[in-house]
């Protein structure tokens, strides 16, 4: 059993016990997290998608750690110019397990009424398209 999830702006493909950094989360180490926008849920071949996402589906997650990912390094020139500007950057992360995936039983939607559309002809009277006399632009 899988899930595509958005989290923290991203969207994962997720299982149980596995492993994800994401962007920073607010929450305490050690706390339980739950994803509500879930985009599609494949149960052993059963595929279920959302428009945009399922209702009653989520993702249940445990906070390991935060931590900064590694050092990335922005190196910028212009050739000719004597311009070079060398930035680095870390990105702030968090570590969480995925410690389940949740379906409730999707709720039955009572049968819909079909609407009786009464058709009203009215016949009016066709219209004969005239056209308008062409203008002489000689001189």
């Amino acid at each position: 059993m899988y899930a595509i999830v958005e989290i923290a702006g991203q969207q994962f493909k997720v299982s149980k016990d596995l492993k994800v950094y994401v962007h920073r989360l607010t929450n305490e180490e050690g706390s339980k997290v739950s994803f509500d926008k879930v985009y599609l849920l494949d149960d052993n071949g059963t595929i279920t998608i959302g428009a945009p996402a399922i209702e009653g589906a989520s993702v249940e997650a445990k906070v390991l750690q935060h931590l900064k990912g590694d050092k990335v390094i922005v190196f910028k020139k212009k050739r000719r110019k004597g311009y070079k500007k060398r930035n680095g950057h870390r990105q702030y992360l968090t570590q969480i397990v995925i410690e389940g995936i949740t379906m409730s039983a999707p709720k039955k939607a009572a049968p819909k009424k079909e609407a009786v559309v009464a058709e009203v002809e009215e016949e009016a009277p066709k219209k004969k398209a005239v056209k308008a006399p062409k203008e002489d632009t000689q001189e």
